[in-house]
């Protein structure tokens, strides 16, 4: 399968591929060992530094047979499915496009549950969902460090960066910044080559950027394998490269006179 992109922003053709297919790092090193990629025309092996407006074209066969998604629920209006880490939830919908609206998404190394519509007013009736916070989003994850309460509803202020890709948090709020509201209960503490971690199932009140990573690193206690929010030292000790988190449960909550009312109370879980 041939992909063409024009680069938009400068960075290397490995963050870009790895933006833009949602693959890993050795995946881009076998595609440039190969040479199965043009810079403006040009066969190249070496991960340059691409300019803006740089057209790049790659071939990526192997690829294919990658698992993007398991299907674990379907009917005539919703199909559920589970994403592993690794893969961007765009790359996924690309795949479903003919058959499915995106509802929403998760970051690429976080794997889990996602949803998708499969007509107009399934559509509507999800977005809304979502929107309105009526859904129940569970997460679980594996934290550094040993938590002091055994639940907590922690609330804070996220403010996106747009220059770098992140978002940062305050306690108070701040010109910009959303509020933000995340819960967790305390599942298992251990520790593992003499570091500390906390196992926690989340509850997600409000769902913004990078939240729960944010969230929880703000606090002291980021995400293992975190490689935005967290300690690259943390994680190399442990052999985490992608975050531990994983999107575990969704319950749906409809109206009784909406259409998917028949799907009220409904929970997928991993």
């Amino acid at each position: 399968m041939l992909k063409e992109f024009f680069v938009e922003e400068s960075k290397s053709i490995t963050s870009l591929l790895e933006e833009k297919l949602g693959i890993g790092y050795f995946s881009v090193q076998k595609i440039l060992k190969n040479k199965d990629i043009k810079v403006n025309g040009k066969r190249t092996s070496t991960n340059l530094e691409l300019k803006i407006g740089d057209k790049v074209e790659v071939y990526y066969k192997e690829l294919l047979q990658k698992k993007l998604y398991d299907i674990i629920f379907e009917n005539q209006d919703i199909l559920v499915i589970t994403k592993p880490k690794g893969i961007l939830s765009e790359t996924v919908f690309e795949s479903l496009k003919d058959k499915a609206f995106f509802i929403h998404r998760l970051d690429r190394n976080t794997s889990g549950i996602m949803i998708f519509a499969k007509n107009e007013m399934a559509n509507q009736e999800l977005l809304k969902g979502f929107k309105n916070r009526t859904f129940e989003k569970y997460y679980n994850a594996t934290l550094y460090g040993h938590l002091k309460k055994d639940k907590e509803v922690l609330t804070a202020y996220l403010k996106k960066n747009k220059e770098d890709s992140l978002v940062s948090i305050f306690d108070k709020k701040v010109e910009g910044s959303v509020k933000i509201i995340t819960e967790y209960k305390v599942l298992k503490k251990l520790v593992e080559k003499d570091i500390p971690i906390t196992e926690v199932e989340i509850l997600l009140h409000t769902g913004k950027t990078h939240q729960i990573r944010a969230h929880f690193a703000h606090i002291g206690h980021f995400v293992i394998g975190d490689g935005k929010y967290g300690k690259g030292e943390i994680n190399k000790i442990l052999k985490k490269t992608k975050q531990e988190l994983t999107a575990s449960r969704l319950t749906l909550h409809f109206e009784s006179e909406s259409p998917l009312y028949y799907l009220d109370n409904k929970t997928f879980e991993l």
